[in-house]
């Protein structure tokens, strides 16, 4: 993707302002985006009020553009932000609160200098500050009017439904960075390529937290972009609530917030428990539906953008308490950019999971360029979720036939397979993980045995959508509130 214009560079202060972790140095913006210096009443660790300064970068999006208005609500604790849009143009604001406390004297700031400004040119400022400050109040009052209901940081906390941005796709950044300093963690519940996954608290409520590796920058950044994506909050998506990054000049926590499950990934829960039908094809369904709302474009004048998984498998599968699944997991997710026909790409160096592989990916065959291709590597991975869930669907006579709970491929592959073995496997002898003859004898089993089959055929273009594959599904979901779209 090629990037128009340039950022601006700014001075940034502040171990959560500074993108490496540093107490101060620079940073450099998006395209449009801001310089800011924000000055807060803190309590220090002898619980005295102290002021307290970061500075940094701001993104060139409304949420920027919001953060650097936020001074005109109140807040719980004292604060002012200052912004401007010229290289390290930050170095030389100095936001003032509008109460100072008691023990910062005023009297300095009264007292002439020899170098101070002439009275033109304060008269210049303070005229060309009045104007920005009533052209701001404006466009606020239109966008208002206008139906835009994402509201500044929040005077007091308030539950998480109130302080939702609306458009479904988390909480407004400033939200986000206080409830990461609100967080306490519990323990740690899974380890990963990427990371750590803890379970947290936040306002007495369970919430996961997934920390990062400092090397995997690339797949925090990424995931955290997705689940902003307007329009993609779906009740098959895993819960998005808060992403920050926190540290000091010596180590650095990069932290995603998201709903927490107990009963974990359908991966573990596979192996604790055995299904019955209805519990089947409640799980299927979810998955698919929340997989095609993922693909799906939504138009409009804040529309969602078509979105690839590329990591679909049971271990990034949460089952939910009422039965259901949620997809999470999206640090290699591809977007497709309808306005320009391009599809864009996250530069990650993780791949995918080897074992959940399409022929087309481990053949080097994939067009990169096509959205589509994307879309139907998610489908055949699906394939292959689906076929470990049939495994652990009991049938027969009062239920007493059940396969135990095996990974795709396990007969073939060793538990750590490289790309040579699933080469070998699925492209070179065209394998395909064993369907048991019960299966075919009993519904809805049968049903899902037909459809993982052309979910993971060899051929790309051949395989069924995951709209297909949900409107099938519907004719055996018990819900009789589920709606097709």
């Amino acid at each position: 993707m090629v990037t128009i214009g340039r950022g601006i560079v700014c001075e940034c202060a502040g171990a959560s302002a500074c993108p490496d972790g540093s107490s101060n140095g620079t940073c450099s913006t998006q395209p449009g985006g801001y310089c800011f210096v924000a000055v807060e009443e803190v309590l220090d660790d002898a619980g005295l009020v102290v002021l307290e300064r970061t500075a940094g970068c701001l993104p060139p999006d409304e949420s920027g553009f919001m953060q650097c208005k936020s001074s005109q609500v109140p807040h719980q604790h004292p604060k002012v932000i200052e912004c401007c849009e010229k290289d390290l143009c930050n170095r030389h604001l100095r936001p003032q609160l509008a109460e100072p406390p008691p023990s910062v004297p005023e009297t300095p700031a009264l007292l002439p200098t020899q170098a101070g400004p002439p009275v033109a040119l304060v008269a210049v400022a303070l005229g060309v500050a009045l104007v920005a400050f009533l052209a701001a109040f404006w466009l606020l009052l239109r966008k208002r009017r206008g139906g835009c209901k994402r509201p500044p940081s929040p005077p007091a906390p308030a539950p998480l439904v109130d302080a939702s941005s609306g458009s479904g796709s988390g909480l407004p950044l400033l939200v986000q960075r206080t409830v990461a300093k609100q967080i306490q963690m519990v323990e740690s519940i899974g380890k990963g390529r990427y990371g750590e996954v803890w379970l947290a608290r936040w306002r007495g409520e369970k919430v996961a937290v997934k920390v990062f590796f400092t090397t995997e920058e690339a797949s925090w950044f990424r995931e955290t972009e997705i689940y902003q994506t307007v329009l993609m909050r779906h009740e098959n998506i895993l819960g998005f609530i808060a992403a920050d990054i926190k540290g000091t000049g010596s180590w650095t926590q990069m932290l995603l917030i998201t709903d927490y499950h107990e009963n974990g990934s359908l991966h573990d829960h596979l192996q604790a428990v055995v299904l019955d039908p209805p519990g089947l094809m409640a799980m299927a369904y979810s998955i698919v539906s929340g997989l095609a709302h993922l693909h799906m474009d939504i138009f409009g004048t804040k529309g969602k953008p078509a979105i690839a998984h590329r990591d679909i498998k049971s271990k990034n599968i949460l089952v939910k308490r009422n039965g259901q699944c949620a997809i999470a997991d999206f640090g290699l997710a591809v977007r497709y950019v309808a306005e320009r026909h391009e599809v864009d790409i996250a530069p990650n160096t993780r791949v995918g999971t080897r074992r959940y592989m399409p022929p087309e990916v481990l053949d080097e065959r994939l067009d990169v360029a096509n959205f589509e291709a994307f879309k139907m590597a998610d489908m055949y991975s699906l394939g292959l979720v689906l076929w470990e869930m049939c495994r652990r669907c009991a049938t027969g006579d009062k239920a007493q036939y059940v396969e135990p709970y095996a990974l795709p491929y396990h007969e073939w592959v060793p538990p750590d397979p490289s790309f040579e073995d699933m080469h070998a496997v699925v492209v070179q002898k065209g394998v395909r993980p064993p369907v048991p003859a019960r299966w075919m004898g009993a519904e809805p089993l049968a049903t899902l045995t037909t459809l993982m089959a052309e979910c993971w055929h060899a051929n790309p273009p051949v395989r069924l959508t995951a709209l297909r594959v949900k409107k099938t599904l519907a004719k055996y979901h018990s819900d009789p509130a589920a709606k097709l779209v």
